[in-house]
């Protein structure tokens, strides 16, 4: 077991000089990925993702758009991904640990369906989710998941660190402040799922019209206990009124 002076000096994300680590999660080469980071060296989604509950599914929405530094590296990023016959992840923060999440849940719930005979309920994908953050295997990835189960539906917002929480609706990304702003105005707990996705869109397009980090579309997913659907639209006009 390590001392606790151990402990309380070492950093997961930065690497541990003790002779009891490495530990699950800890980068010899932390301190040059954090870096990267920091300069704006890997690709990044900037982003602005929302998770809304609506009746018996849920809708998730994200922008996409990719930023390298200063840079838009890509206009057309698919941040919702399918992670459970009836449960979808959105992404922002770094892509290429994103996309590691995002297989590696797809692997977990396929095993647990192969080995246990029945699918993994949204409490224990998303218990699975927050663990995969935690370990700092991640860094640094902050998602919404959205799924309906045997108890109904569920949205997550699971930060960084692996904190969890069930939510009406939430959001994240360098946007997520004015998404928010039109989500607190307008969001009903009796909303229709095409009501939710006119929202989900005018909290997108909110934070796309102030963050440079967001732009150059929308993708729209709809989560039922039948399966998971997910669009990309290049013109907010699908879902609302722009005039």
């Amino acid at each position: 077991m390590r001392p606790s002076s151990d402990i309380a000096d070492s950093d997961p994300l930065r690497g541990d000089e003790t002779i009891f680590g490495p530990e699950l999660g800890e980068f010899p080469n932390a301190d040059q990925r954090a870096q990267q980071l920091e300069d704006g060296e890997a690709m990044k989604t900037g982003t602005t993702t929302v998770g809304i509950r609506a009746g018996d599914s849920v809708v998730l929405a994200t922008d996409m758009r990719a930023s390298l530094g200063n840079m838009v590296s890509s206009k057309d990023v698919q941040k919702v991904e399918e992670v459970h016959p009836t449960g979808a992840l959105t992404i922002a923060g770094a892509v290429s640990a994103a996309q590691n999440l995002i297989q590696t849940l797809q692997v977990e719930t396929n095993l647990y369906e192969a080995r246990r005979g029945n699918e993994m309920s949204m409490q224990a994908l998303s218990t699975l989710t927050g663990n995969l953050l935690r370990s700092g295997a991640f860094y640094i990835v902050q998602p919404i998941l959205g799924g309906v189960d045997d108890t109904g539906p569920h949205v997550y917002s699971i930060d960084p660190a692996g904190g969890m929480s069930e939510e009406e609706y939430t959001v994240t990304g360098s946007g997520s402040q004015y998404a928010l702003g039109v989500l607190e105005q307008e969001y009903d707990d009796e909303l229709s799922v095409d009501e939710a996705k006119t929202l989900a869109a005018r909290s997108i397009k909110s934070a796309v019209e102030r963050d440079l980090a967001s732009g150059n579309g929308l993708n729209m997913c709809v989560v039922t206990a039948d399966g998971v659907e997910i669009t990309q639209h290049k013109d907010f006009g699908d879902f609302i009124d722009e005039e």
